[in-house]
């Protein structure tokens, strides 16, 4: 078999492009496979990021752009491509793609993060980063003072609502069922709340606002009587899909479809990496990112001179 590369990494969002920063860096040769030719992952979405260190309140697509030009300066090779499929062999692995040829390489890392899953209402797209968010520990501080919604009722949903009213004037919970499915302390932590309010058994119908966000319409499901609610913020918090298919058949995920991996980048397949918002991890932030993908390719460093010895 003829090896083309040393590591493909599969993403460009803060993950992948920091893996093409420290592969360079480290003279391995590399290409970073992208679905779109415009890097930055989720952050291309975000308003301001205003944690992420000696960058305050820098505009999200600013902050991909700063990262593709750092990954470009190095030489790093990048190709627009949609991958079927990542298969392993005896050295190394096959990446697949629809209507191009494959790419074989020594290494992977899968750096192809993880979509928000959205409400699917109308207003939702059109105020995307101009008051709804999908972050609550990103985006929670330009909200400071203000009224907000948060919609689930999962963990998730109760920790972004618990972490939301210590700095908001009110927070609305909207829950489709009669009941969270969240853990119990969570739900006694959020109950006990003097600015929280649940709003059972209802849904967001439309998101509204001239640029920003400044109401919401919600349908209680069982009356099916509509409501509105005047709010600044909306935080969605009804789960996460991580883009993992191309690698099922060969690496170890978890229930939700996470890559299973430490803090090494290490997964259950030799030779097979994982960074970013894709692997199973605590904290999925650009920072978290970033670090992942440095630590990916300090592991291939060390996988690679193994492989010689």
């Amino acid at each position: 078999m003829n090896i083309q590369y040393d590591l493909a990494i599969i993403g460009s969002g803060p993950a992948g492009l920091t893996s093409a920063i420290y592969a360079q860096r480290a003279l391995l040769k590399t290409i970073v496979i992208e679905k779109n030719p415009m890097s930055g992952g989720q952050i291309l979405n975000t308003y301001e990021v205003d944690n992420y260190p000696g960058l305050p309140m820098i505009n999200g697509f600013d902050l991909g752009v700063k990262m593709r030009e750092h990954a470009d300066k190095l030489g790093t090779e990048f190709l627009t491509a949609s991958v079927k499929k990542v298969e392993k062999t005896e050295n190394g692995f096959t990446v697949l793609f629809d209507g191009k040829e494959p790419i074989e390489a020594k290494t992977v890392i899968i750096a192809t993060g993880a979509e928000h899953v959205t409400l699917g209402v109308s207003g939702e797209e059109e105020l995307k980063g101009m008051g709804v968010s999908y972050c609550a520990t990103c985006d929670g501080a330009f909200f400071r003072g203000k009224t907000v919604a948060v919609v689930g009722g999962g963990d998730v949903a109760l920790e972004d609502a618990i972490f939301l009213a210590r700095g908001c004037e009110k927070v609305y919970v909207i829950h489709r069922r009669d009941e969270f499915r969240g853990a119990k302390i969570l739900q006694q932590q959020l109950l006990s709340l003097p600015n929280v309010e649940v709003v059972w058994d209802s849904v967001v119908e439309k998101i509204e606002g001239e640029g920003v966000v400044n109401n919401i319409k919600v349908r209680n499901v069982k009356t099916e009587e509509q409501s509105e609610l005047p709010v600044q913020g909306v935080f969605v918090a009804v789960g996460n899909r991580p883009d993992t298919e191309m690698v099922k058949d060969i690496v170890d995920r978890d229930e939700k479809g996470y890559i299973i991996g430490d803090e090494t980048g290490t997964t259950s397949t030799a030779g097979l990496f994982v960074a970013g918002d894709v692997r199973t991890k605590a904290l999925r932030q650009v920072v978290t990112a970033a670090s992942d993908g440095a630590n990916a390719v300090y592991s291939i460093e060390k996988y690679l001179a193994e492989q010689v010895k």
